[in-house]
């Protein structure tokens, strides 16, 4: 007789599940402006139309005030829209919102980039800036560009 040795189904043993729970942290540097960047390539919720799925690459810019957002939290609040219907003017600028009241950061943009539906490509893009809070003067230098973190 043989015996198959098997992995466990990692499928149905997760730990996370999707939600809207946004966690922070204190920002480590709150007296010094800079410049944080995240790129979320796997984005996806549902047309509210068809039903069908809408992916896009979001781009996340902020310059945090006394919190950052914690990553895994962020990672499944992205995940918690996959089954939920929104236009890609709502869902961006919901985010954003969700975001801006988690963190109350100095400056936050949000670029949703979607990709094509129906021959048209979207691209929405919300902006935050906290009253009062002004941009030190701007010094050129490279910018990341779209997909900056894939290596290839």
């Amino acid at each position: 007789m043989r015996t198959i040795l098997t992995e466990p189904d990692r499928h149905t043993n997760m730990t996370t599940q999707p939600n809207k729970t946004l966690e922070t942290f204190p920002n480590p540097n709150p007296g010094r402006d800079y410049h944080i960047h995240m790129e979320i390539p796997e984005f996806t919720c549902l047309c509210p139309k068809t039903g069908q799925p809408d992916f896009a690459t979001l781009i996340l810019d902020y310059i945090a005030d006394q919190q950052c957002v914690e990553l895994k939290s962020l990672k499944l609040y992205m995940w918690s829209f996959r089954e939920e219907g929104h236009f890609h003017e709502d869902v961006t600028n919901r985010i954003l919102d969700d975001l801006v009241a988690a963190t109350n950061p100095r400056f936050m943009r949000l670029t949703a980039k979607f990709y094509v539906r129906g021959g048209i490509f979207t691209n929405v893009v919300a902006e935050h800036r906290k009253a009062g809070w002004q941009p030190a003067p701007f010094v050129e230098l490279s910018q990341f560009s779209t997909q900056s973190n894939t290596r290839g």
